[in-house]
């Protein structure tokens, strides 16, 4: 595609055609080629002469294709709402460039579904329910979720989960085709819910509940399904503060045994991201299954072995090297991906680890920590001190 051909993603709503203004509709029709879902597609009225395309599939991967297919022509891609509400104006822009795509939104189902119960932009967590289990990062007394529906089986879903979680008292709104003729409202308790309801739909909850987890590094270890490799709640914590997670960046967590360093890497803001790296296929299975439970479902986890697993992997922001330590290559591969401004943090139990450890502090510098914690356990009639394996700790900056 020529950096000269424009690509204009137009936001419609649940009123269709009916709801474009004058102008937006000139463009509409003026186009050489109209993309949108079939869905979208059928709101329009016929234009003698116009192309009209559906999306291909997968979506970011054919839009190279799809879009030299079309060279030179005038395009109009159609979206719901606002296209950059977890829209495909995002992925549009994520793959051509901001330049080369230009944006008319249309009122998101997000601001109508805020308008019609009165909630404040900042009162409520927005979640795009590919998976219903994104809600359980949001589990806290009292807090707002708007859910953006996959489609009608979404909100029995999503109350079956509440339920499970102890949060079947959480109040649900179910909003269906918010903005058009056939708009509905039905309001229920996760208990309580029976359908059905429209394909186009936006449930929002008022979490009633027990407070489960917390967002701060450092969850129960009981948290997790694990055979024992597991970084201890403790330890956790500290190699977290250190990892310092940021919004947007990328963890690799290495040798990650249960996932518990990466998924609370990314339950620490919504838009943090983590690969798991594991060879063993067992683990990298309730890896996957640890992160669904703790709310973090998007947890990419990669099975084998590093350094060979690393290879093509996207650059992180931050690596945990929680195992694999001894394997050849393992640590000095993990620093090499490190852009400016990344952390590292790796933990050795053994001698044989902890002397690598030393060594690359005293080559690169950093903060190099001893860790041992001990936990009050019955000792006879009394109560004693048990303490855990000494862990060494090297935690890098680059600045």
């Amino acid at each position: 595609m020529s950096a000269a051909q424009p690509i204009t993603v137009v936001g419609i709503g649940a009123d269709g055609w009916a709801g474009l203004g004058e102008p937006v509709r000139a463009l509409v029709l003026a186009a050489d080629v109209v993309i949108g879902a079939p869905r979208h597609l059928n709101l329009l009225p016929t234009a003698d002469g116009q192309q009209r395309r559906t999306w291909p599939a997968p979506l970011h991967a054919g839009l190279p294709e799809l879009f030299e297919d079309l060279a030179g022509q005038r395009v109009v891609a159609l979206a719901s709402g606002d296209p950059l509400l977890s829209g495909v104006g995002s992925t549009l822009i994520a793959v051509f460039g901001a330049q080369r795509v230009s944006v008319v939104p249309a009122v998101s189902s997000v601001t109508l579904a805020r308008a019609r119960l009165g909630w404040p932009a900042e009162s409520a967590a927005v979640i795009r329910a590919g998976d219903v289990h994104a809600v359980l990062r949001e589990l806290t007394p009292g807090r707002r979720v708007l859910v953006l529906s996959a489609d009608e089986t979404t909100p029995e879903r999503l109350a079956a989960l509440l339920v499970d979680r102890g949060y079947g008292a959480s109040r649900m709104t179910v909003l269906g085709d918010l903005g058009g003729a056939a708009e509905s409202r039905l309001e229920t308790t996760a208990t309580t819910f029976a359908g059905p309801v429209p394909r186009l739909n936006i449930v929002a909850v008022e979490l009633a509940g027990p407070l489960l987890t917390g967002w701060a590094p450092g969850l129960p270890d009981d948290a997790y399904d694990h055979d024992g490799q597991l970084t201890k709640r403790d330890l956790r914590a500290s190699a977290l503060a250190r990892l310092a997670p940021a919004p947007g960046g990328l963890l690799w967590d290495v040798g990650a045994g249960a996932g518990s360093v990466g998924i609370e890497w990314m339950r620490a803001h919504p838009s943090c991201r983590a690969i798991a790296i594991e060879a063993n296929e067992v683990r990298a299975q309730r890896i996957a299954s640890n992160a669904r439970n703790l709310g973090v479902p998007a947890l990419q986890v990669v099975c084998g072995p590093a350094p060979q697993a690393l290879a093509d992997l996207p650059g992180p922001d931050a690596v945990f090297v929680g195992g694999g330590l001894s394997r050849p290559g393992v640590l000095a591969a993990c620093l090499a991906a490190l852009r400016g401004g990344g952390r590292l943090v790796a933990h050795a139990v053994t001698l044989e680890t902890e002397a690598m450890l030393v060594a690359a502090y005293r080559e690169h510098g950093g903060e190099l920590s001893r860790i041992q914690v001990e936990h009050a356990a019955p000792l006879g009639s009394f109560t004693g001190w048990r303490p855990g394996r000494a862990v060494t700790q090297w935690a890098l900056s680059l600045g």
